[in-house]
């Protein structure tokens, strides 16, 4: 790999012009990501993409006026330090908010290095084209440009609709599977757990039972919601990642109220473990998270939990009196 200070005025420019044509390529492929869903966003992308081509035009215009027609290959990865991007274009779904960010960070580094190549330039020509070009990327410029786009192609309509469009892809990518999950590991724990409980009224026997049910269920929901839905017909996303997102939450709903079981005192245990874990804590999330993302009133979800958790706990006690 080459240091950048040794880069040649013919190599900056080669480099510079592999630069500019991978961008338009990111780009392309951020707005084929986005088409779908963010059409408005995927229309500002190609109008980002066309940018770096007319960029790449200048570059290679004045390239082959000083240096001919070969151009040697140079790319980000042959120098070293340049900086190296991270593939979020190969990503499906994508998430608006982070191809922006992405999209952000990407011109603030590319007017860096027009700054730092245009000051070791000898060449007055390059020198001015490199300056003029990290003008271009500038952060106030693009800013500008970005918002200009956004008057143009980002309608209050249109933007409305995409966040509206990023609101429920969140909820089918990670607000349901989770809550599908809370929701299992807070309920179906119950009966083991408190059947351990009060079968054997030892609190460290009970702790263990409920450490191998949650873990057990959250495994069992992590493979069930991973194997239910491949995403992509629905848009609920990676399979992996709802399984884990559902496998996790499953867990940490069962570990709620098992993890007062680590107190020594029976009953001590227990009281805390469903009066308060359970009932306020657990109930209180699960409603919440059910009202502000599914619509759902809260006391109605209240109830519908509460009655739910009653049952459940209800039988495990019966299971372990008898």
């Amino acid at each position: 790999m080459k240091r950048f200070a040794n880069l040649t005025e013919q190599e900056i420019l080669a480099l510079s012009i592999f630069n500019e044509e991978e961008d338009s390529r990111i780009y392309r492929s951020l707005a084929e990501g986005l088409r779908a869903n963010y059409a408005a966003s995927a229309k500002m992308f190609d109008e980002m993409a066309e940018e770096k081509v007319r960029h790449r035009t200048l570059l290679y215009d004045l390239y082959r006026t000083k240096f001919g027609e070969f151009l040697p290959l140079i790319r980000r990865q042959d120098v070293k330090g340049f900086v190296h991007h991270k593939p979020i274009w190969l990503v499906q779904p994508l998430g608006i908010d982070e191809v922006r960010k992405y999209a952000a960070n990407t011109e603030y580094e590319t007017a860096r290095f027009y700054r730092k190549a245009a000051e070791g330039a000898r060449d007055a020509s390059v020198r001015e084209l490199l300056v003029r070009l990290a003008e271009d990327e500038d952060e106030d410029k693009h800013e500008a440009y970005a918002d200009k786009l956004d008057e143009k192609l980002l309608t209050p309509d249109a933007r409305g609709a995409e966040d509206e469009t990023a609101r429920r892809m969140f909820v089918l990518q990670y607000v349901q599977p989770g809550l599908v999950g809370l929701m299992d590991g807070s309920v179906s724990t119950l009966a083991p757990l408190f059947a351990a409980a009060f079968a054997t009224h030892k609190p460290w026997e009970t702790f263990l039972v409920g450490m191998a049910a949650s873990v057990g269920a959250g495994i069992s929901m992590g493979f069930a919601e991973a194997l239910s839905d491949d995403g992509s017909l629905t848009g609920r996303g990676a399979p992996v990642l709802r399984g884990g997102v559902c496998g996790l939450m499953t867990t940490v709903g069962g570990l709620g109220h098992t993890l007062p079981y680590l107190i020594p005192d029976f009953w001590t245990a227990t009281v805390i473990a469903f009066a308060v874990v359970v009932v306020v804590v657990e109930l209180a999330v699960i409603s919440w998270i059910r009202w502000r993302y599914m619509d759902t009133p809260f006391f109605s979800a209240a109830f519908q939990i509460m009655v739910g958790g009653a049952l459940v706990f209800a039988a495990g006690i019966l299971i372990g009196n008898s």
